[in-house]
C-alpha cells in the first residue's frame, strides 16, 4: 500500500513539471514587459513632482485614476494604489515558489538516475531544475525592484492628493442667485431702508 502511494505521489509530482515551467516562462515574460514599462516611466518622471503638470499624467498612475474618479476620497485612493501594485507584487512572491517547485520535481528522476548509475539522466534532470530556479529568481528580483520603486511613487502621489483634499473641501461654493432685471429690482428693494420704503 505504501509503495502504491509513493508511486502515485511521484507520478502526480511529475505531471506538474511542464505546467510549472510554462508558468515560470510566462512570469519571466511579464517581468520583462513590466521592466520596459517601468524604465519608460522612470525616464518620463525625471525632475517632475506629482501634480506639477496636470495635463500629462501618463506615468502618474494614481493621479490618472483620481482624475478619472473625481468623487473618490481618502481610503479609495489607498485601495487604488494597492490595486495598481497587486499584479507585480503577486509575481514577485509567486515566482520563487514556482522556482522551488520546478527545482524539487526533477530531483526525483535525478536521484533515480543516480541510484541506477545513469549519470546522463541525472545531469539532464538537474539542468532543468537549476535553470528553472535561476529564471524564477531573476523574475522575482525584477518585479521586487519594480514594486519597491513604484510603491514610493504611489506614496508621493497619494500624499499630494491628500494635501489637496482640504483645499478642495474648504473652497467656498458660489452662491446661487437670480439673474435678470426682475432679480436686480428685487435686490434693490431688499437693500432699500425700511423708512424709505414707507415714504414711497
Amino acid at each position: 500500500m505504501s509503495h502504491l502511494l509513493e508511486t502515485l505521489m511521484y507520478q502526480i509530482g511529475q505531471i506538474f513539471l511542464i505546467p510549472t515551467l510554462v508558468i515560470i516562462a510566462l512570469l519571466f515574460l511579464y517581468a520583462l514587459q513590466a521592466l520596459g514599462g517601468f524604465l519608460v516611466c522612470w525616464w518620463q518622471r525625471r525632475g517632475r513632482a506629482p501634480g506639477r503638470e496636470t495635463h500629462d499624467l501618463r506615468c502618474f498612475d494614481l493621479l490618472r485614476w483620481a482624475a478619472a474618479h473625481p468623487a473618490a476620497q481618502g481610503d479609495e485612493w489607498d485601495v487604488a494604489a494597492h490595486r495598481l501594485l497587486e499584479v507585480p507584487r503577486i509575481v514577485s512572491r509567486v515566482a520563487p515558489m514556482m522556482g522551488l517547485v520546478a527545482t524539487m520535481i526533477p530531483m526525483g528522476p535525478a536521484l533515480r538516475g543516480l541510484g541506477a548509475g545513469d549519470l546522463s539522466a541525472m545531469s539532464g534532470s538537474l539542468s532543468v531544475a537549476f535553470s528553472a530556479v535561476i529564471v524564477a529568481l531573476i523574475t522575482a528580483s525584477i518585479t521586487f525592484w519594480i514594486v519597491s520603486v513604484r510603491r514610493r511613487w504611489l506614496a508621493e502621489e497619494l500624499a499630494w492628493l491628500q494635501s489637496r483634499a482640504p483645499l478642495a473641501a474648504s473652497a467656498p461654493a458660489p452662491a446661487p442667485g437670480p439673474a435678470g432685471p426682475a432679480a436686480r429690482e428685487e435686490r434693490e428693494w431688499d437693500e432699500t431702508p425700511a423708512a424709505g420704503r414707507a415714504v414711497a
